[in-house]
């Protein structure tokens, strides 16, 4: 798979007042915006031919990126004049791409994630599905209280997982499904009941580490996990030589503030990339 897709449109309304200055994919998790997170998971993949399709300041966006070339990929950018919706924004992503003789990758920006991607390419060979749909645990927005039959607490869990499955925004999709998306509105209320009742709708079941970024409480846990995580292979004898390695890359490439950043910092590319932004493709979407 060669594509991918993201839909980077949110204006991140209940992120306020800590976003109100940026797109919401560009919210800094320890010092990278979480769209640098996302490309350089893809790229992990091979995925090195990226559409954005943004909107709410996505001046930002292609200030921060430019052509992609710094990351390694190739980036084109599809601007929405007006919100689309992720159906509307989605099929003209793939009108833009066309003709693909291939299935693509479709992500949502506000998310984060260290899914093998492997696993679920070969699983949407495997279903001959038009669109597989990610699905990861849904998580208790509350702590839970444990207690016996005679109401005695036996045990706290702190927001448990609940036998049930989400949404993750993530999706491999046919190229052929393009007539059934909506020119404005979202594919999940529209496209995928659809495809679901005539079984070409499937689901790939994930543990992976998965966080969606909505609120401004979200950023606090999602930095709070990404700190758990990094210490705990930190001190790795595997991870730390690798780890050490990408340091160094990143000093004389790239590089990015590691050091842990106000909610409110503004991200900026190197100095030296400043000065001049690369030609980007940019294809903005008038509504008629």
């Amino acid at each position: 798979m060669k594509h991918a897709i993201i839909l980077a449109g949110g204006a991140g309304e209940r992120m306020r007042p800590v976003q109100e200055d940026r797109p919401k994919c560009m919210v800094s998790v320890m010092g990278r915006p979480l769209l640098a997170c996302m490309i350089q998971w893809l790229t992990a993949y091979g995925i090195r031919n990226i559409t954005l399709a943004c909107g709410y300041k996505y001046e930002l966006i292609q200030q921060y990126f430019g052509d992609g070339s710094s990351l390694g990929v190739t980036i084109n950018y599809l601007i929405e004049d007006e919100p689309l919706g992720s159906g509307g924004a989605l099929k003209n992503a793939l009108r833009f791409l066309s003709p693909l003789e291939e299935s693509v990758l479709v992500v949502n920006a506000d998310s984060i994630t260290n899914l093998n991607l492997g696993d679920l390419f070969a699983y949407h060979e495997q279903k001959n599905a038009r669109v597989t749909m990610v699905s990861v645990p849904m998580l208790s927005p509350y702590g839970v209280v444990d207690f016996n039959e005679r109401g005695q607490v036996t045990a706290f869990r702190e927001k448990p997982e609940l036998p049930y499955w989400v949404n993750a925004g993530i999706y491999v999709v046919d190229p052929s499904i393009y007539e059934q998306l909506p020119d404005r509105g979202e594919h999940e209320q529209f496209t995928f009941p659809l495809l679901a009742e005539k079984g070409q709708l499937h689901a790939f079941k994930s543990t992976a580490f998965w966080r969606s970024i909505n609120t401004v409480r979200d950023i606090g846990e999602l930095r709070a996990d990404m700190e758990k995580l990094f210490f705990s292979l930190f001190f790795s004898p595997v991870v730390s030589y690798a780890a050490n390695q990408a340091v160094k890359q990143a000093s004389v490439g790239h590089a990015f503030n590691a050091q842990t950043v106000a909610p409110r910092a503004v991200i900026e590319p190197p100095s030296e990339e400043r000065e001049e932004v690369p030609m980007v493709s940019v294809n903005r979407i008038s509504l008629v």
